[in-house]
């Protein structure tokens, strides 16, 4: 049973969008089996290390729709000393994810396949000090806004769960989302914009690799924005 099965029912939440794409191929079902028990969070029951890791002075990093895992596995692999969680519920993302961590050896990643809300709820206060959110579906019908996943709710557990002075970063190459995100974070009281200049927020910071979504966006002839966002004290 999983942490949403055992959520009460007035409190379970929608998940909208794909959590499957075409069958998962036998070599990525049996990397599942195998591999996933050993990097598989429950938000119900927050390991030890997780715990720990929360109160260190490094804290915890947390992307949020990690898609395929390739900015993960980076982050992963260029700060091998920091535990990062990534939470999503496509599955074929998830043995994706699983694949370079094996292919690099990587053992500070702990994944949870579901509602990121889920995980952020368990979370203790200012457990994290960077949370990416990038390119996250834009949902771009407005009957579909309520979907999208920067709201004012989720902004408030994201400060609660942020220390001051934490980073949020966030992308998106949807002209229409971008502008509901800088909306919903210039609104809320918690986050202040890091921005050097006009041209900064359209540069990719150089230790933010780029993810498949974007080069598909580049190609397509979309021009990604890139925001940084810190906690204010």
């Amino acid at each position: 049973m999983t942490s949403q099965d055992r959520r009460p029912a007035k409190q379970r939440r929608n998940l909208y969008g794909r959590h499957l794409s075409g069958r998962l191929r036998k070599g990525q079902k049996a990397r599942l089996a195998r591999a996933l028990p050993a990097y598989a969070l429950d938000p119900d029951d927050l390991p030890a290390a997780v715990l720990e890791a929360a109160a260190a002075p490094a804290g915890i990093w947390l992307e949020i729709g990690f898609g395929g895992g390739e900015h993960l596995a980076w982050q992963a692999a260029a700060n091998p000393q920091q535990l990062i969680l990534g939470a999503d519920y496509f599955v074929k993302g998830l043995a994706k994810l699983l694949a370079r961590i094996e292919t690099q050896g990587l053992n500070n990643l702990r994944l949870y396949r579901g509602d990121a809300r889920d995980l952020l709820e368990t979370l203790p206060d200012a457990a994290l000090t960077r949370v990416f959110v990038l390119f996250p579906d834009p949902w771009p019908k407005t009957r579909h806004h309520k979907r999208r996943l920067i709201q004012a709710d989720v902004l408030d557990e994201l400060a609660r769960c942020l220390r001051p002075g934490g980073e949020l970063r966030l992308a998106s190459d949807d002209p229409g989302y971008l502008r509901w995100m800088l909306f919903e974070l210039a609104r809320h009281p918690a986050f202040t914009w890091q921005v050097d200049g006009p041209g900064d927020w359209r540069r990719r910071p150089v230790d933010w690799p780029p993810t498949r979504y974007e080069e598909k966006a580049l190609k397509a002839g979309r021009n990604p924005a890139y925001l940084r966002y810190l906690r204010k004290s």
